[in-house]
């Protein structure tokens, strides 16, 4: 059974390596936005009680997430393992993580760290854009379009959302290395821990994979 957290920095591409490790674990790829849609969907109890914080403006507290991400983990397409991805993010969710997964059976058995150097996510962040009609994703290097400035698919304008600047960047991976240190740190101390270069998305994957025994 492998039971995974998936952690990295903004741009370090987290969404890009769950999407291939799901597809060759098969295995589901859950995250806290995608929970909090499904349990809200599905009209759940706590589904219910999130989307009361959601829909007020609050923050979600951490008994709820818990209670939910507990709901999640026990279906049953997760018997076989899971990929978790934004959660937890802080200690006392690391905590009640561990406990929780014991109590159901589905304990972690790895978490993998992408470690990507700055300048790397700089490049990547700040090239990105995305069409402003359909949303299709591109990049200044990376997908560049057919057609400067113009999607491919819809013929719509590509920008750069607002967020997608160094400045910006920054002062989310400042955030990010104050709340995730100390996780990381959780992890190693248990031998669950294993860092990876996430410089080349293309060389990353097999390794991942190698790891993880496929």
């Amino acid at each position: 059974m492998l039971n995974i957290i998936l952690m990295g920095p903004p741009g370090a591409g987290k969404g890009t390596q769950a999407k291939k490790l799901i597809a060759a674990l098969e295995i589901p790829h859950i995250s806290t936005g995608d929970m909090f849609r499904e349990a809200i969907k599905e009209g759940t109890p706590l589904g219910k009680l999130a989307a009361s914080y959601i829909n007020d403006g609050h923050l979600v507290p951490d008994d709820v997430t818990i209670g939910l991400v507990k709901e999640r983990l026990s279906k049953s397409d997760c018997a076989k393992g899971y990929l978790l991805d934004g959660f937890p993010r802080t200690i006392p969710q690391a905590e009640a993580l561990e406990v929780m997964t014991k109590e159901i059976g589905r304990e972690i058995t790895h978490v993998i760290d992408i470690e990507t150097p700055k300048e790397e996510l700089v490049r990547r962040i700040c090239g990105r854009r995305v069409c402003k009609k359909c949303g299709a994703p591109y990049h200044v290097i990376n997908i560049k379009p057919k057609v400067d400035g113009v999607c491919d698919i819809c013929g719509g304008e590509l920008v750069q959302r607002p967020d997608d600047n160094e400045e910006a960047l920054n002062v989310r991976l400042d955030a990010y290395h104050k709340q995730t240190k100390p996780l990381l740190d959780f992890y190693a101390k248990k031998g669950l821990l294993k860092e990876f270069d996430g410089t080349s998305s293309a060389e990353l994957t097999p390794k991942l994979l190698a790891y993880l025994g496929e």
